[in-house]
């Protein structure tokens, strides 16, 4: 890729500024008061794509909220890559633990970060990252260096589960058939340690409800004598592990792959340092299933989590009343051959059956999707690699990754495509969290290594 540093160099103010533009608009998909913000950015998103080089972009309508579609087809017997991302963010609560304000983005250095990073809600996950394709899609044209065919698909409910998704892609097999897939919505080992995410996790989330007495009641007059829903709930939840921190849900481990001692080995070869991981968690130990390590815990290893939990009176002051009603979200991370609907059921039937007759219980899901694991011997993988060896000047590490991307294996049914998963974001980069932020190095290297994806998979496609 010829001139490629120097044309980053020349353009990284507009670069930089394009981003902070986007990442002004609160695209929070979960929050409906939030409705005309989320279109706003998929219009953004248009207009970059347009002015990126693409022949044909459009605002597909679902159900919900839209995709954006963009195509640069400049020969039909060339390859094809896919490119998907999201343009919604999560919810940035709880705002007061932010430094700076969630959508007015500033630009801080930091110990990791020295050259800068911009803090703003979807730095990192997913518009700083998804707006590393368009800037490489605008480099790959305006130097004529576009070497196969490229389309996109940014939808706009990923956070949300990608609801309308599988509708969309089910319907649109021609649309977007393609060579391969290419997502960066990962990170990476670190700055210096660059890897490939070879693997992601199911999920399965949910909500839970447990109802008492038909109306608050005074903790005076009724405590003791009556069934109180957070303590219920409180205990149920903690049930749903043992003292080894192994979840107890019936059938729960049935398809769970236990990887060899081989794989345990090589994985453990990734850089890890203890000290620094809980140094920068400020903890004063690790937890977890028992005998796993942490890199294992959060990655090949299934997980059940309460995200959220409330009922009764939280506001200030004191109100003794025992509740009426207590609730909790609750995500399952899920390993691959865990179906997210089987388990999903399993949990729903164990949930109820150990609710005592003094309570009612109530599960709802809301969303959920399968996990993932690419093979490191098809060329996408190997063109990826080698993008990452002329830009890092090293090899990338495979690694499986505790996060989930439901619809990557929603993308293999339909569309019989791999899907290669090259992120450039930190796992410091509180993606999710308050301060959520991504490094301007990191931006502009992603934006550097994607061309050279194309170059080497065009290539490797020929032979």
């Amino acid at each position: 890729m010829d001139h490629i540093k120097s044309y980053i160099q020349e353009h990284e103010d507009r670069f930089v500024n394009e981003l902070i533009q986007l990442l002004k608009i609160p695209s929070i998909s979960a929050d409906s008061a939030y409705a005309k913000d989320v279109l706003k950015t998929a219009e953004a998103i248009k207009s970059s794509l347009k002015k990126a080089g693409c022949d044909t972009v459009e605002i597909c309508e679902t159900d919900g909220y839209p995709i954006v579609y963009g195509e640069k087809i400049i020969n039909s017997n060339l390859p094809t890559v896919l490119v998907y991302g999201h343009y919604d963010v999560q919810p940035p609560d709880p705002i007061e633990l932010w430094n700076s304000a969630p959508f007015e983005p500033i630009i801080e250095k930091t110990e990791l970060h020295p050259e800068g990073a911009i803090f703003a809600r979807g730095a990192c996950d997913d518009k700083g990252q998804m707006y590393m394709h368009v800037k490489a899609m605008e480099f790959m044209t305006e130097t004529k260096q576009l070497p196969c065919n490229v389309k996109f698909m940014i939808e706009g409910e990923e956070e949300v589960g990608s609801k309308n998704l599988s509708t969309f892609v089910k319907n649109n097999h021609n649309k977007l058939k393609n060579d391969v897939i290419l997502i960066s919505d990962t990170g990476m080992i670190a700055k210096d340690v660059p890897s490939i995410t070879t693997g992601l996790r199911g999920l399965s989330y949910l909500e839970v409800e447990v109802t008492g007495p038909n109306r608050d009641l005074h903790s005076g007059l009724y405590g003791g004598a009556v069934a109180n829903p957070i303590n219920i709930l409180t205990k149920m939840i903690a049930s749903l592990h043992d003292e080894n921190n192994h979840i107890t849900i019936p059938g729960f481990y049935d398809n769970v792959e236990e990887l060899s001692k081989e794989e345990r080995a090589e994985m453990a070869t990734a850089p890890f340092n203890l000290k620094d991981y809980k140094n920068a968690l400020d903890i004063d130990a690790v937890y977890g299933e028992a005998g796993y390590t942490t890199n294992e815990r959060n990655s090949i290893r299934p997980t059940l989590d309460v995200n959220g939990i409330w009922g009764g009176y939280t506001g200030e002051g004191a109100k003794t009343v025992i509740a009426s009603k207590a609730y909790a979200k609750i995500s399952m991370r899920l390993v691959p051959n865990q179906d997210w609907e089987h388990i999903t059921q399993l949990f729903k039937t164990h949930f109820e059956s150990i609710a005592p007759k003094a309570a009612k219980v109530k599960v709802t899901p809301h969303h959920g999707g399968q996990g993932y694991v690419t093979p490191i011997d098809n060329i996408g993988y190997k063109a990826a690699s080698m993008a990452y060896q002329d830009t890092f000047g090293k090899t990338p590490i495979p690694q499986r990754s505790g996060g989930s991307i439901p619809i990557v294996a929603l993308f293999e049914k339909e569309l019989k495509s791999k899907t290669i998963l090259m992120g450039f974001g930190l796992d410091s980069d509180a993606i999710h969290s308050p301060n959520e932020h991504f490094g301007i190095w990191n931006y502009l290297k992603g934006i550097e290594t994607i061309p050279y994806f194309y170059k080497y998979f065009t290539e490797l496609s020929k032979t």
